[in-house]
């Protein structure tokens, strides 16, 4: 029995919600001896997961932000009913492995997406690859957007992506402004898969890779593939599951 573990990003609004909290939770005892609230936005519980990647805490976020897909709504009358009666869902980050046109290799894991997008003026020049079989041989576009289930309503649904169901085992593959092929669409895969995205034009055409919010520059080739290794577990209050968010806007996008 102990309290929770409280990481607040550094805004107004994030410290008002930690005060009240504190105030709320001072006097409960939890069960959970794992539990951490995050207080802020998508990309401060983005990054404190990572931070905390080989922790086998459960994270309950308050959003604080603008969007917060995965966050919760807090409810100073409900915050304790809430945490013990959450949800817990289980995902798996991307982790990307870049080479960079020197051979230096960097790694890093995404939750949402890996994007790859153009450096330059120039369009991007890329093949990609799904194990051994061959999904494209020359894209030229401004880039091509790697999204994992929970990242599909993300940065991926604004180009125009598909939204996958969290349970799918799949990942989505979305160009961002092809020009040629002009009318591809791009793929969904199974996620047991590496996918490689390779620079057709390293010197010509630049590109950069970014996992979630962190970019490697003059990439020469990009491999991304699911690691089943991490598990991220997220709660959800009991009405508002990472699932029907999902399917809100599943629905949103077929009715606008």
């Amino acid at each position: 029995m102990s309290n929770p573990q409280i990481i607040s990003d550094k805004n107004k609004k994030s410290s008002n919600i930690k005060n009240l909290l504190l105030k709320k939770i001072k006097n409960y005892q939890f069960k959970q001896d794992n539990l951490v609230i995050v207080i802020g936005g998508d990309g401060f519980m983005l990054e404190t997961l990572k931070k905390n990647k080989n922790l086998k805490k459960r994270f309950y976020g308050i959003n604080s932000g603008n969007y917060g897909f995965l966050m919760n709504k807090f409810s100073s009358k409900n915050i304790i009913k809430n945490l013990t009666n959450a949800n817990m869902i289980s995902i798996s980050p991307l982790e990307m492995i870049v080479k960079n046109k020197n051979n230096q290799t960097k790694k890093s894991l995404a939750i949402n997406e890996v994007s790859v997008l153009r450096q330059s003026r120039q369009a991007a020049s890329l093949s990609i690859k799904h194990g051994s079989k061959q999904i494209i041989k020359n894209l030229v576009a401004d880039g091509v957007l790697v999204s994992t289930p929970a990242g599909s309503t993300a940065y991926n649904l604004s180009v125009h992506g598909p939204i996958l169901s969290l349970n799918s085992k799949k990942l989505s593959i979305a160009p961002i402004s092809p020009f040629r092929p002009r009318r591809w669409r791009g793929k969904i895969v199974n996620d047991k898969l590496k996918i490689i995205i390779t620079n057709l034009n390293p010197t010509k055409r630049p590109i950069s890779a970014v996992a979630d919010n962190l970019e490697v520059r003059n990439a020469k080739s990009i491999s991304v593939q699911t690691n089943n290794k991490i598990k991220f577990n997220l709660l959800y209050d009991k009405s508002k599951s990472l699932q029907k968010k999902i399917k809100i806007e599943q629905l949103r996008g077929e009715t606008s």
